[in-house]
């Protein structure tokens, strides 16, 4: 209470010396003696405009070569690449509008700083200049938002018929990830309306191919094969980002979204890069979705592809770690359920044709 006492007395002090600052100025105005002359703080100040632009580039151009690496992240997918030449392509094409309208605002307010008997030279308008700064900047930006756009629809379009499919869901404050079996290779559908504390993704055990899809607790994916990210959320807005990758999509409660990308660096081949035996990829979110927002964090691991299907073919499917529910699972497709979801051995095709 007593800070903010003082700070309250700091701005009230401020905004009495200004009041009086104005009225001395109309009291001037007022007795006709209200003459701005120009003196040698004025000098001063158009020499600061110079030393601050000189100043200011060096620290700027100093800063990103020295920090350059701790603000750059290597990049592990083929579509990172293009997305990675892009950026540095706006920069480049902003980066140098930006030094020249900078040098010029700092030189002129150098070079025309006021000055006895000086005057201004009309010039209200220009019909070639209008033009010239209306269409350039017009066929640059349209250039970058065009092949941004193409870059948009590659990831978005329909993935290859073998690519590796992984549901991912985004819940406060934490990811959860769902694979197909290796028997049917197909995710199983899901119901909002089934969600519970167990079955976190609502899966819909009517759904046969729901009978051997399986949670890990972290997220393998292949290298160098095509994965399509199925993306959603349980409660609120969530954002899937995983940096190395160049992946970033929103998860939106009730509107499901898609990525769709290629590893190129296995985890190992990543460590070795870095010199760092202790790395591992990450996905975060990058949407504020509440107080545990920070936490939202699951570990990936990119493995080569024959260690990939070992890693899929040693995980136990969802059902067979919680037979309570198969109860869900319609009376005459148990049998299958079982057999399916790896609760008992048995021939699922054998079954199959006899159902």
């Amino acid at each position: 209470m007593f800070q903010f006492i003082i700070v309250l007395g700091v701005l009230l002090l401020l905004i009495i010396l200004y009041t009086l600052f104005r009225i001395s100025r109309l009291v001037s105005v007022v007795k006709g003696s209200d003459k701005k002359v120009a003196t040698t703080s004025n000098k001063v100040n158009a020499a600061l405009f110079l030393v601050f632009l000189f100043g200011g580039f060096g620290f700027f151009f100093w800063y990103s070569w020295t920090y350059f690496d701790d603000y750059t992240l290597p990049v592990a997918s083929d579509h990172g690449v293009w997305t990675d030449t892009l950026f540095w392509v706006t920069m480049a094409v902003t980066g140098v509008v930006f030094l020249i309208t900078n040098i010029l605002l700092f030189w002129f307010s150098f070079v025309y700083q006021h000055k006895e008997g000086g005057r201004a030279k009309f010039y209200p308008d220009n019909t070639k200049l209008e033009l010239l700064w209306t269409i350039v900047p017009a066929i640059v930006l349209a250039g970058l938002v065009f092949t941004g756009l193409k870059a948009w629809n590659d990831i978005t379009s329909e993935a290859a018929e073998d690519a590796e499919v992984v549901e991912i869901m985004g819940y406060q404050f934490a990811w959860g990830v769902r694979y197909p079996g290796v028997k049917d290779n197909t995710l199983g559908d899901y119901d909002y309306m089934l969600i519970d504390a167990v079955n976190q993704f609502g899966m819909d055990l009517k759904d046969k191919n729901s009978y051997d899809d399986f949670m890990p607790i972290e997220m393998h994916i292949p290298k160098g094969k095509e994965v399509l990210l199925k993306i959603r959320a349980r409660d609120v807005l969530h954002s899937v980002f995983l940096p190395h990758f160049r992946v970033k999509m929103d998860a939106v409660p009730g509107m499901p979204t898609h990525f769709k990308f290629t590893a190129t660096k296995s985890t190992q081949e990543m460590r070795d890069e870095l010199n760092d035996q202790e790395f591992d990829y990450f996905i975060t979110c990058t949407e504020i979705c509440g107080k545990g927002h920070f936490s939202m964090k699951m570990r990936l691991v990119v493995d080569e592809p024959a260690a990939y299907e070992q890693w899929k073919s040693e995980q136990p499917t969802w059902l067979k770690l919680n037979p309570d529910y198969l109860s869900q699972v319609p009376e005459q497709n148990r049998e299958l359920a079982r057999i399916k979801s790896g609760m008992v051995e048995g021939d699922e095709n054998n079954l199959k044709a006899s159902l």
